[in-house]
């Protein structure tokens, strides 16, 4: 079987300690690491990172750029970083994509055994957008602007792309090498970049739209890896749940490779639990009425 190495490309903007727990998580000898640092992140945070950072040679920082939420400019800074990786010309298999707020719920050694044993297939949410998500055609129907820090609220109708269906999933992302060089290097994608430049949060479908309307004849499987629990948040309608100790059962079944998202300010302990869970295999989390039984089944049994 092959041995898989992963690049792994970070979006960090915020919560540095947090960051840290999760590149440790994450780090292998063999991995190779882009870290993007949002231009809106504090100075003192940057420096933090980088410093941080230092003492581990397989570890790159990518320019910043200024990511508008719902702009482009995710998508041009995920963009970025797959070029990055590829000009490097290290011998990565897959590509993912995180925030310096998700987890992993597996250790890397599990990661790299399950994409070895699927090999060749990419990993990333993808649904016909006008027959599952019809509500969200706006987002692509309207000409939008993206400015230093938000999406232009005055907008005009155009049509779509003559010929492509339009699709949508999510912005999570584990690709194989051959997939990320067909997005950075065909000629088929630059129309797609052209159109999507404007549009409303390109990032959960401009990738989606590219594969499932070009000549990419790898292998798509409808799963980006991730667990998310989507939650009401009112005029963006959803946003992802962050995790507390009481979503633990909810994270340690399934099989979900990574998490999203977590934050420290409202649960310190969950990421802790998680990586007991995953460091420790042997481990098993037992609720004490469990335990009451048990010693309950034991007396009798004596």
């Amino acid at each position: 079987m092959k041995t898989i190495n992963i690049a792994y490309l970070i979006l960090v903007h915020r919560l540095p300690d947090q960051f840290k727990r999760l590149f440790k998580a994450l780090y292998d000898p063999s991995n190779f690491y882009l870290i993007h640092i949002d231009k809106k992140a504090s100075q003192e945070i940057g420096e933090e990172v980088s410093v941080f950072l230092q003492k581990y040679p397989n570890v790159h920082i990518l320019k910043s750029k200024n990511v508008v939420w719902g702009g482009y400019s995710m998508v041009q800074a995920e963009l970025d970083g797959m070029k990055y990786l590829l000009d490097m010309e290290m011998k990565w298999d897959y590509f993912i994509n995180l925030s310096g707020q998700d987890y992993p719920l597996k250790s890397q050694e599990i990661i790299k055994e399950f994409l070895s044993k699927n090999n060749g297939k990419s990993y990333i949410k993808i649904a016909d957008q006008k027959k599952s998500r019809p509500e969200t055609m706006n987002r692509i129907e309207n000409y939008f602007e993206e400015s230093e820090d938000k999406i232009s609220e005055e907008t005009h109708k155009r049509g779509f792309m003559k010929g492509v269906v339009p699709y949508i999933g999510g912005q999570w992302m584990i690709l194989t090498r051959s997939c990320c060089e067909f997005i950075c290097n065909s000629t088929e994608v630059k129309r797609f970049e052209d159109y999507y430049l404007n549009t409303l949060i390109a990032d959960e479908s401009f990738f989606q739209t590219v594969l499932m309307n070009t000549s990419f004849d790898g292998i798509l499987v409808d799963d980006d890896k991730r667990a998310i629990i989507w939650i009401p948040d009112g005029n963006v309608k959803l946003r992802p749940k962050t995790f507390t100790e009481t979503d633990l059962v909810f994270l340690q079944t399934g099989n979900h490779l990574f998490a999203r998202k977590f934050d420290d300010n409202v649960d310190s302990k969950i990421i802790g639990c998680i990586k007991d869970q995953y460091d420790e295999p042997f481990k098993t989390f037992i609720k004490i009425s469990d335990i009451k039984s048990i010693a309950k089944n034991l007396n009798h049994l004596n």
